[in-house]
């Protein structure tokens, strides 16, 4: 007791003096602001970050040996017309070469699914938009001797899970194969009366739209919006409170006359058994109600959703074809690397819930799910019919099971491309702004990274897949170079390729290569040293830049990169042995526990490089 006495004295004597001190004035030092890495320094550069831009041990080693990624990217169908005879492909690969950029990559896989090369596994293109491919050429072959000859890396794009285009519905492998789609689980409207449950009837999901099938019912909230109804349609003017103030038919209907009183709608049955409901159950005086309940629908009946039709990434005879694919280019083609686009992805939040997908959550699980209620359900909301999903007790448990569903793809790619040829190199482009990827599965970071995210729990951490790959292109499609230049114009300071490039860095933490992935189309109309500065930002923050796409006016700014590009560089990836380098080093700093700053995660805008 005694002894106790004497500790509980001494804490609070040092409790007193640390108060004492405390009270006390403080001085503290400025802070000291290193010089920033210029990576042209002929060209117009904006105020950087450098304290936090040059972090890394790639950083430190691309900066040191004057390495730098400077990769032109070339879309297929937008290209088409670039790459179609001999004669243009070396032109073209000449002028990159001149100048400046050291890669290309060449999208050999869009996102209809068909392939530019001679295929015995993938339909090939001849076709898009009036754009022609003779039958009997191959720009692959042609571009990867071209590229040979110009001293130039080249790597071919795929389009991993995407097997169609919302334009085009009956084109690509994927329509012709509804089994292969993802399947969506989409919100599923009603309106009852007076509590019949047998007999709610379906309400489209689009408001101001007629009806996806010509029998359901649709919403109006603006009567100008209406088209013109048959005979046979009837209308309901309901209130907010799903009251029914009055009933019209088709032929007594004006829409150009009717102001709809505030906070009213139309209910409208457009075809004959759709305004049989309105007349017979929707009279003046009813209350009606909207019910909402989960419909699993393949993504091709639901083409609005998004251009790229999307397949199911567990589906085997999906996962099995691109299989084929890898190992049918990476056999055929002694290219530099594959990269996968953006399409490395689940389809969004509410896919793939089909009854493949539910089997294998529930082996993951070692349990039986309410499917799919224990993961989430739609709440949508009168009128407007927005949408939103409220997450159930599975929630993030489906996050990191399409996470590590995605990962564990990846790695059985890697395996199988470097089984193939050894020297291959194996990356993936996505949007730099992270927080939208749990939506869509992909985590791109490190296994390692540490930031302050919801979602990112330590299970979701470890499906982290940049250690599988040598090379992250993320897109920082935003216009302007600096924070600083951001905040001086009312901007978000995330809103800025420096602060997309400085996270893609610390994120992926030099587990591989990353170039800051910038958009031609960003600068249409805008001073060109707003492109010099983007350039300046994007190589200051990782390793290098990615510009897309070709097909953006690039005829517009062949001398500008040429200016910027003037001292030749080589990419990093194509120094042997760089990426294990680079890893060893870190793990090296793990090892011996050295500290690391805080990864800073600035507000940037969502959907950015998607």
């Amino acid at each position: 007791m005694f002894t106790n006495r004497i500790a509980g004295s001494v804490a609070v004597m040092v409790s007193l003096v640390a108060g004492a001190f405390a009270q006390s004035p403080l001085d503290v030092m400025p802070p000291i602001q290193p010089n920033p890495y210029v990576p042209f320094p002929h060209v117009i550069s904006p105020s950087f970050d450098e304290s936090r831009n040059g972090y890394g041990i790639a950083q430190r080693l691309t900066r040191a040996d004057g390495l730098q990624g400077r990769v032109l990217w070339i879309d297929a169908t937008a290209n088409l017309e670039r790459i179609n005879t001999v004669e243009k492909i070396d032109a073209l690969v000449k002028k990159i070469r001149e100048t400046g950029f050291n890669t290309i990559v060449l999208d050999i896989k869009p996102i209809v699914g068909e392939v530019l090369y001679p295929s015995q596994i993938a339909p090939k293109m001849t076709e898009w938009k009036g754009r022609t491919l003779p039958k009997e050429f191959d720009p692959l072959a042609v571009m990867l001797s071209k590229a040979r000859e110009n001293k130039l890396s080249l790597f071919v794009s795929m389009n991993a899970f995407s097997e169609g285009h919302s334009h085009f519905p009956e084109r690509g492998p994927g329509a012709k194969r509804p089994e292969w789609q993802t399947v969506l689980c989409e919100p599923e409207l009603r309106i009852r009366v007076d509590g019949e449950e047998e007999s709610a009837y379906l309400l489209s999901d689009r408001v101001n739209q007629p009806p996806r099938q010509l029998d359901d019912l649709a919403l109006y909230t603006d009567a100008s919006k209406l088209p013109k109804l048959a005979d046979g349609a009837v209308i309901a003017l309901v209130d907010n409170s799903y009251k029914v103030l009055a009933q019209f038919k088709a032929a007594n209907f004006n829409p150009a006359v009717l102001q709809l009183p505030v906070g009213s709608n139309l209910i409208v049955g457009f075809s004959s058994a759709a305004g049989l409901f309105v007349e017979e159950k929707m009279k003046a005086g009813v209350v009606v109600e909207m019910l909402v309940r989960p419909a699993f629908i393949p993504m091709g009946k639901r083409t609005d959703r998004q251009i790229p039709l999307m397949m199911n990434p567990l589906y085997p005879a999906v996962r099995h074809r691109l299989r084929n694919l890898l190992i049918e280019v990476a056999h055929n083609y002694d290219i530099d690397g594959i990269l996968f686009d953006d399409r490395l992805r689940f389809a969004s939040i509410n896919a793939d819930m089909s009854d493949t997908t539910r089997v294998e959550f529930e082996k993951w699980m070692q349990k039986p799910v309410e499917w799919p209620r224990d993961i989430f359900r739609w709440e949508v909301g009168w009128p407007t019919l927005q949408r939103r999903v409220v997450p159930g007790p599975l929630y993030d448990a489906w996050l990191t099971f399409r996470a590590l569903t995605l990962r564990n793809w990846l790695a059985e790619t890697v395996k199988t491309v470097k089984t193939e040829r050894p020297s291959m190199q194996v990356g993936t482009y996505v949007g730099s702004w992270y927080p939208d990827y749990p939506e869509v599965g992909g985590n791109w970071a490190a296994d390692d990274l540490q930031v302050g995210l919801r979602f990112h729990t330590d299970s979701f951490r470890r499906t982290g897949w940049a250690n599988l790959v040598d090379l992250i292109i993320t897109g920082c499609y935003y216009p302007i170079g600096s924070m600083r230049d951001a905040a001086e114009q009312g901007i978000s300071v995330g809103e800025s390729v420096e602060a997309a490039g400085q996270f893609s860095n610390r994120a992926v933490n030099d587990q591989s290569l990353v170039y800051a992935g910038i958009s031609l189309d960003k600068f249409k109309g805008r001073d060109k040293n707003d492109l010099r500065k983007v350039l300046q930002a994007a190589c200051a923050t990782t390793q290098g830049v990615m510009v897309f796409d070709l097909s953006h006016d690039m005829d517009l700014f062949w001398d500008l990169f040429a200016d910027v590009f003037r001292v030749p560089a080589t990419p990093p990836h194509a120094v042997p042995g760089f990426v294990a380098k680079v890893r060893d080093e870190r793990l090296k700093q793990k090892v011996n526990g050295l500290p690391e700053p805080p990864v800073i995660l600035y507000k940037g805008s969502s959907g950015t490089g998607f």
